[in-house]
């Protein structure tokens, strides 16, 4: 039997760590046996023990093969003949030493990024010196500027992917019109968040005389600019996504064209690609067609300005501001009324055939001029979101279908069957509340989870199970093979609507372009190249896609904390959202998420039932589990290390 094997791995704040194989268990390393390995890391481990306490194999690790990083982001802390930097990433469980000379121009407590130059050994720290300081812990825009430098994002383009980006005109070329569907005469709009820059998304909809619907989705073409194999096509592959965080934003594409000549910005003729899809009162698309057009975008509306139209009141602005927006907008009101007619049979057809409608509220954080967070709310949802999500959704998936059957080269949106086991999982939590999934020959279908939520709406548990459902799904990625999207419960899915800020959508461009160009006549040699980029670029882009999340999420984690810092000793009522062998997690209202350990909970002894999930005091039988609500008061929150804690209110006797 083999006794050894390579992995990649996984460590955290606690020293220990698993090592994953690939097609094998993790492998438990215990924090004398990571041998100086840092998260990410691949090394050799050997095995030590068949079946440790912690119900796994044990292993130590005897080589690092391959160090994946060898600059880390962190705090440098100053003594008098040496100096330590503590990594902002807690899952690096070492300190780098600094010799005094490496360190000498460094102040304590100043944000810096340190090259290693000796990876930790048994006993002795890693070794580094600074190459680089942020800037003092508190010191404006220095947190996310960390973020940056600790995921290595490109922050900046190069000098020659600008040059190109500049030199395309700002102006739609005369000589491409005469082969476009012209559609600059019809009234179409974006509809987008208030601060949207770039505007990849055109809708306009009519009611045709058999009582169908046409539902035009315009998307700017974005192909057309930027060439196969261009400067601006290679970095946009290196990056992958646009990345978001909060006050700044890391874009695919220079400002140039994701805020310039691509975006749809109003009254100026832009090249598209629409979909025309003709939809019958039951949410099928009975008949579609796409073609390269040229549209010329009547208005720019944002989902608060349509939602006040829809209403009709004045309930989101005050009484003059939405008797203004109704006189400036009273001849295009009609358009946003059939907007919300199709939208609404689009979501009963979805909800029918059993898409999972997961109300997870996402946050909106509130930054001063500084960068400051000044306040952290709930994002503000209203049903225009919903018209826009139902047409990119139907576009989405009459894309993927029709490209599926011409058996093109192409890159999906997969999203598969969650695992049975994890299911298991959750219904042995949902057994306690009354509810489960259910399971029909080793399968699941979506519908079971829809009826759950369905279930659950408006209860108090509902943020509970939907989250939980969340965590027991698979994760979506791009795959260049269709495997279908269980989520939205559909059989062909792809990502084609934001070309701009997403690679995945702007190579599926280009292979539709190369088939309207050729009228579907494709070379062989043109085929094969394609699908061997497909699978290539559906796999850099799920990687990128990763990084991005976890940017993202650090980004919102290190603000929330910011925010609470100035909000110790104060009460709020939170839900509990997680129960661990550790404490349990509440969110607030406002979305903030803190952990409350077991110190803090009662004068009692709490054993975990990690079945149940639920936690029991040994002497008061008292229970904590998810979903009850909870008064609690801030302890310790921390925006260095991205943490919040609470601590329990006890009622007065």
């Amino acid at each position: 039997m083999k006794r050894e094997f390579t992995g990649i791995f996984r460590g955290n704040e606690k020293g220990f760590g698993f090592v994953k194989i690939e097609n094998e268990e993790e492998i438990y390393i215990s924090k004398e046996h990571t041998n100086g390995a840092l998260y990410g890391d691949e090394v050799l481990v050997k095995i030590i023990e068949e079946q440790s306490k912690k119900g796994h194999q044990e292993g130590k690790i005897i080589n690092v093969i391959k160090h994946e990083r060898d600059k880390i982001v962190g705090v440098f802390q100053k003594s008098k003949n040496f100096g330590f930097v503590v990594p902002d990433d807690k899952k690096i469980n070492t300190d780098i030493y600094i010799p005094k000379k490496n360190s000498k121009k460094v102040k304590n407590k100043q944000k810096v990024v340190v090259q290693i130059t000796k990876y930790a050994q048994g006993n002795k720290k890693a070794e580094g010196v600074i190459i680089e300081v942020l800037g003092s812990v508190n010191q404006a825009g220095v947190d996310m500027l960390s973020l940056v430098k600790e995921y290595n994002l490109p922050y900046e383009f190069p000098e020659n992917v600008i040059n190109e980006a500049k030199a395309i005109k700002q102006e739609i070329s005369k000589k491409d019109i005469p082969n476009r569907l012209d559609l600059r005469k019809k009234e179409i709009f974006t509809i987008d968040g208030e601060d949207a820059k770039d505007l990849d998304d055109a809708v306009a909809v009519e009611k045709l005389k058999n009582g169908n619907y046409l539902l035009n989705v315009s998307i700017a073409d974005v192909s057309y600019y930027v060439k196969e194999n261009s400067k601006l096509d290679k970095e946009a592959i290196l990056r992958g996504t646009s990345i978001y965080m909060l006050d700044r934003v890391i874009p695919m594409l220079p400002k140039e064209l994701s805020n310039g000549i691509c975006s749809l910005n109003q009254k100026n003729d832009r090249f598209a690609i629409t979909v025309l899809m003709e939809i019958n009162k039951n949410g099928e698309v009975v008949s579609s067609d796409v073609q390269k057009s040229i549209i010329n975008v009547t208005r720019r509306m944002s989902y608060k300005e349509v939602q006040a139209i829809l209403n009709e009141t004045e309930e989101l602005y005050a009484k003059e501001e939405t008797k203004k927006l109704l006189q400036e907008c009273s001849k295009y009101a009609k358009h946003f009324k059939l907007m919300e007619e199709l939208a609404n049979i689009l979501k009963q057809r979805r909800k029918v055939a059993g898409s999972l409608n997961l109300d997870i509220p996402e946050s909106k954080i509130i930054l001063d001029e500084n960068g400051i967070a000044i306040d952290v709310k709930k994002y503000d949802m209203y049903f225009s979101n919903e018209i826009i999500e139902q047409f990119m959704l139907t576009a989405n998936e009459t894309i993927a279908e029709k490209f599926y059957w011409l058996e093109a080269p192409f890159i999906y949106r997969v999203h598969e069957v969650p695992d049975l086991d994890k299911v298991k999982e959750l219904n042995a939590f949902l057994w306690n509340l009354g509810y489960k999934i259910k399971v029909t020959q080793d399968t699941v279908h979506s519908k079971a989870f829809a009826e759950i939520l369905d279930r659950v709406q408006g209860k108090p548990e509902e943020r509970v199970v939907s989250n939980l459902i969340l965590r027991t799904l698979k994760i979506a990625r791009y795959e260049s093979e269709n495997k279908g999207h269980f989520g939205i419960a559909s059989k062909y899915y792809c990502h084609f609507t934001s070309p701009i800020r997403r690679y995945p959508d702007l190579f599926i461009h280009r292979i539709i372009s190369k088939y309207l160009e050729t009228n579907y006549q494709i070379e062989k040699e043109d085929l094969e190249k394609y699908k061997a980029m497909a699978i290539k670029y559906a796999e850099t882009s799920s990687e990128c896609e990763k990084v991005a999340q976890k940017v993202e999420r650090d980004a919102e984690d290190i603000k929330k904390a910011e925010f609470m810092q100035n909000k110790i000793g104060e009460e709020y009522d939170g839900i509990i959202s997680s129960v661990t062998s550790f404490g349990i997690f509440v969110e607030l209202e406002n979305t903030v998420e803190g952990l409350i350990r077991f110190d803090d909970l009662e004068d009692d002894y709490f054993i975990y039932d990690e079945q149940r999930k639920i936690l029991q005091g040994e002497r008061t039988k008292k229970t904590y589990k998810i979903g009850d609500k909870i008064r609690i008061k801030v302890k310790y929150a921390d925006k260095l290390s991205r943490r919040i804690d609470f601590e329990k209110v006890f009622e007065e006797s």
